[in-house]
């Protein structure tokens, strides 16, 4: 099912969540992906199950995580962690991106990160795709994010260890490109970096300026 909201609330909502817990549906995952459009780095999904019993706490505390701040978003996921709330992530690296394309990986990211919930949600809530590689009843949202908390859980949590990843481990890895500050999406900056340096292991040579920066090479 694909729904189209007719209008976006200030605040993700549980209408969804409540809908579905009225039905006697106990576990729901949200799920949501961030890193699609970077020139680097992978592509990273996250997976949540808000309780019916403590969930409405949640309100207000995120959106969308890309409408965020970092600090925003920082405090969120600590929070998140810090109940216990279930989680998953789940990702796909640039090879993986390269070899089928960042539409596929996209989607086999969010059913790695689906798998790791531990038990399986009886029903997804999906930020505007539908996951043919997992065998659950789901809902796709479009504009998701900014509709369903559970689904701006999982963005909150994706988007946090995905620029996590960037800032930390990689930027370590691969200095001088400046992920810590781009998290590998196609700034100025990174640009020039592609240009005098080439591309590192990371970069995703499928996408056309880290190709165009490999002929140059």
């Amino acid at each position: 099912m694909l729904i189209r909201p007719d209008t976006i609330p200030p605040y993700p909502t549980l209408q969804f969540e409540q809908e579905l817990w009225q039905q006697g549906v106990a576990r729901i995952g949200g799920v949501d992906e961030v890193g699609r459009g970077p020139l680097a780095g992978p592509v990273v999904a996250g997976a949540v199950v808000l309780e019916a019993e403590t969930a409405a706490a949640w309100s207000g505390l995120f959106t969308d995580s890309k409408q965020m701040t970092e600090p925003q978003r920082e405090s969120a996921y600590e929070a998140l962690i810090d109940a216990g709330v279930k989680h998953a992530v789940g990702a796909c690296p640039s090879e993986e991106i390269d070899a089928i394309g960042i539409a596929a990986a996209t989607k086999l990211a969010m059913a790695r990160a689906i798998e790791g919930l531990d038990p399986q949600p009886q029903h997804l809530l999906i930020d505007a795709l539908k996951l043919e590689l997992v065998g659950l009843p789901q809902t796709a949202i479009i504009k998701g994010d900014a509709i369903s908390m559970s689904i701006a859980a999982a963005s909150v949590i994706a988007k946090v260890t995905r620029d996590r990843l960037m800032a930390g481990v990689f930027e370590e890895q691969f200095p001088g490109y400046g992920f810590a500050s781009h998290k590998g999406y196609g700034t100025a900056a990174h640009m020039a970096a592609l240009r005098e340096q080439g591309p590192c292991d990371i970069h995703r040579s499928s996408f056309r300026p880290v190709r165009e920066a490999i002929l140059r090479g």
